[in-house]
């Protein structure tokens, strides 16, 4: 048993569950959530503090500063309570309510940004309004995920390799992308040691990383409106596109086995198992031919009152996410038209 004096020195990092038995298919969820923040969003919050730390950035009086949809401010909250510091995020109005207090319980100051950007969405809303603040007092420090090598070295240091020692026989790789530090780290450690192993990102429809149309996004985690700056597209092999439908059903699909996920789960799995039923069904591979891995950011507690609540569901993404029961090689069209071969 683990013996710690810090809260961000524990985590859980060799949990990974079987979906074959919920699924059909050879897919394992390595479970992040397992830490005092929450979510896999720990791991790059320790780096990027570290090396800002190291380089001097960071001292007496300093205050930090950052945009979060909400996992990466929850991070940096347990972090600057722990060191310290001063923490204020800008957060944006999609940011669920718990997540909101759980940064303020920790002592982080929280500004709500409620009005998108008219080009850039809501993340250039926040980018602006964080530059704001940095105008008007040299005192507070921008770590900058959306730029900072340390997002993607700690997922190239941590959980690329975790995923390699528990799978030597790795096929596919999906990972979510959203500031795409865990897809960057992940596919240079895999192209640098294990060239064979396909990496495929998992976005939503309505995210412009890959340079899709912009379109309205309800639940944080994944997409973005501003493409991110980290990205090298020559590095990953394809990009799915996932609808919040389909996100919100099968986290209510896991749930209903006993798995309570956040909505960047349901859609990393989602598209997991659509890009599989694409490349290996219809005869074209058996389920155990392959085996594939994707990753779990965060736990489901802070989703009950958007992905788990009935009215919230029907209200923002439609009815068409509580049908329950639904076959994966059945929903059709709309994932088969997001597909999209990344040329490097």
């Amino acid at each position: 048993m683990p013996v710690i004096s810090a809260s961000h020195e524990f985590e859980v990092s060799d949990l990974f569950v079987n979906l074959q038995p919920l699924f059909g298919r050879r897919l394992f969820l390595k479970v992040e959530g397992f830490n005092f923040a929450g979510s896999i969003k720990l791991k790059a919050a320790r780096e990027i503090v570290a090396q800002a730390e190291a380089a001097g950035v960071l001292g007496p009086g300093s205050t930090l500063v950052e945009s979060s949809s909400g996992n990466m401010g929850v991070a940096l909250s347990v972090l600057a309570a722990n060191r310290g510091f001063r923490f204020l995020c800008v957060t944006d109005s999609r940011c669920n309510e718990v997540t909101r207090r759980t940064m303020e319980s920790f002592g982080a100051e929280v500004h709500v940004v409620t009005e998108p950007h008219e080009t850039e969405g809501f993340l250039g809303a926040r980018i602006r309004h964080v530059k704001a603040l940095l105008a008007a007092d040299d005192k507070k420090v921008w770590l900058n995920q959306y730029l900072s090598p340390g997002n993607w070295m700690a997922h190239y240091r941590t959980t690329a390799p975790a995923i390699a020692r528990q799978f030597p026989d790795l096929n596919v790789l999906f990972i979510g992308a959203g500031t795409t530090g865990t897809l960057m780290g992940c596919a240079r450690y895999f192209r640098e040691r294990r060239p064979s192993v396909r990496v495929i990102a998992v976005d939503s429809v309505g995210s412009v990383t890959f340079g899709r149309p912009a379109a309205t996004r309800h639940i944080p985690g994944l997409g973005t409106s501003v493409r991110p700056p980290l990205l090298d597209e020559s590095l990953v092999d394809a990009a799915i596109h996932v609808e919040e439908a389909d996100t919100v059903r099968t986290c209510r699909e896991l749930m209903r086995h006993g798995f309570l996920f956040g909505g960047s789960t349901g859609t990393a799995v989602s598209g997991a198992l659509h890009w599989l039923d694409e490349h290996y069904g219809n005869g074209t591979g058996a389920p155990d031919q392959v085996t594939a891995v994707t990753i779990s950011p965060d736990l489901g507690e802070r989703y009950m009152e958007t992905v788990y609540r009935d009215d919230w569901v029907r209200d923002s993404i439609g009815p068409e996410g509580l049908t329950a029961g639904v076959e994966y090689a059945d929903i059709g069209s709309a994932f088969t038209a997001g597909l999209e071969t990344i040329s490097g």
